[in-house]
Formats: C-alpha cells, structure tokens, sequence
C-alpha cells in the first residue's frame, strides 16, 4: 500500500538534464506534484518555503552537492523536517549519505520504481 497522497509534493534538486529527464518519467503521476530546482544554495529555503513533503537531490548537484544540501534541508527545520532522499552516483557513497541525514538513497541508475518506493516507503511501488 502506498503513502503517497494526491497531495504529495516532491521538490527535487538536479542540474543536468538527464537526471531530470529520468525524475520525470519514473514520477510522472497524478499523485505526485515534483518541483524541479536547479540551484543547490536556495534548495532548503524553497522546500520549506513551497513546503514541499519530501526532497529528492542528485548526488552532485550544483558546486554544492546533495550532503551539503541535505544537512541545510535538516539544519532549516522548524516544526517539521522534511525528508530528503539522495541519488548517488554509486552504491559505495551509501555512507556518506548516511552521515548527511539523509532519510534514504539510491543509485541514479535505480529509477523508476525503485525511487517512488524510496520516496514512498513502498517497496513495491509501481
């Protein structure tokens, strides 16, 4: 069963076209509303400020990166934190992701539904 509501707002923070390409597609659903950002340094503020549900950033987003990006999403938590999901290059950064804050991660290349259920916490996502 899923959690997503029709209400779930997913700000996700990526630069290159690929990543957001691949966002789209595997996101792309009348249950979901995702919020593209480019600019890392402004991510936090516009989450909390669209008061987004979740946070999904790419591992190397910007000059910032998706750790630094994360410990401002949870540094800027007032009342309520929003998780925030990072998509690794590689599995061997797990650890970093971890020490961030981050709520989970995968790997870029695990889209589709594999990502809604990490954004869920519905494995079987679809």
């Amino acid at each position: 069963m899923s959690t997503l509501t029709a209400m779930t707002k997913i700000l996700c923070v990526a630069d290159r076209q690929s990543v957001i390409d691949r966002v789209s597609a595997a996101l792309s659903s009348p249950d979901l509303e995702v919020v593209f950002h480019t600019d890392p340094e402004t991510a936090a503020a516009t989450a909390y400020e669209l008061e987004v549900d979740r946070v999904l950033v790419d591992m190397s987003v910007g000059s910032m990166g998706a750790m630094a990006v994360t410990r401002a999403v949870r540094a800027g938590a007032v009342g309520r934190p929003i998780p925030v999901t990072i998509l690794l290059d590689r599995d061997a950064d797990a650890f970093l992701a971890k020490r961030a804050g981050a709520a989970n991660w995968l790997t870029r290349d695990a889209l589709g539904a594999d990502l809604r259920g990490a954004l869920t916490g519905d494995e079987d996502a679809a």
